[in-house]
């Protein structure tokens, strides 16, 4: 597994773009539309690294519960299958993987109900 992305969910998604890209010196890096949201993802030119910008709006009737206020990790795998079986194995609360959004992914859950996200 690596980080792939943290999702930051927040209420101006282009505002916080703007303050990323023009004053922090990131760059956008993907810009998706989802359900009439837009959904951006901003790092640094030399680092694989991403803050994804999810507008809360689009977030407000999530079926995992997500605190909202904290920040979400994404990691990536090769094999998400595998990956999902050799957690479950190993005692960890997963999702079913399944498609969120067009993508084919699960979540885990940590001890303190905190859920992280595990994509290819």
């Amino acid at each position: 597994m690596r980080v792939g992305y943290v999702v930051l969910y927040v209420n101006d998604a282009e505002r916080c773009r703007r303050f990323w890209v023009e004053q922090v010196g990131m760059m956008e890096r993907k810009r998706t539309e989802i359900a009439g949201f837009t959904v951006v993802q901003v790092g640094f030119v030399d680092q694989a690294f991403s803050f994804e910008l999810v507008p809360r709006e689009m977030m407000k009737d999530n079926p995992d519960g997500l605190d909202l206020a904290t920040p979400s990790i994404c990691f990536h795998v090769d094999d998400l299958e595998a990956t999902r079986a050799a957690l479950v194995a190993r005692g960890v609360n997963a999702t079913e993987v399944g498609a969120h959004h067009g993508f084919r992914t699960f979540a885990f859950s940590d001890p303190e109900g905190r859920w992280f996200a595990v994509t290819r």
